[in-house]
């Protein structure tokens, strides 16, 4: 499986979670990952339901709170 389709199936996944995307607004800013010493380590803020127990990644498993979904995966 390459990068890209791994990208893809990501992104599928996190569609999946977060439901249909709301139009941005015209003056919104993307999200940027929160840098703690290089890109390697930045996260993502995916705002997730609270009752959203389930991984982003592998649905049939319960977040054990990795991180991965929240990365580039490095």
């Amino acid at each position: 499986m390459t990068d890209d389709e791994i990208r893809v199936l990501v992104r599928m996944a996190i569609q999946k979670h977060l439901g249909p995307a709301a139009p941005a607004p015209p003056d919104a800013v993307a999200p940027r990952p929160v840098a703690i010493a290089n890109i390697s380590f930045g996260r993502y803020v995916l705002p997730r339901a609270e009752d959203d127990t389930m991984c982003l990644i592998e649905p049939a498993v319960r977040c054990n709170h990795c991180g991965y979904c929240q990365c580039h995966g490095h």
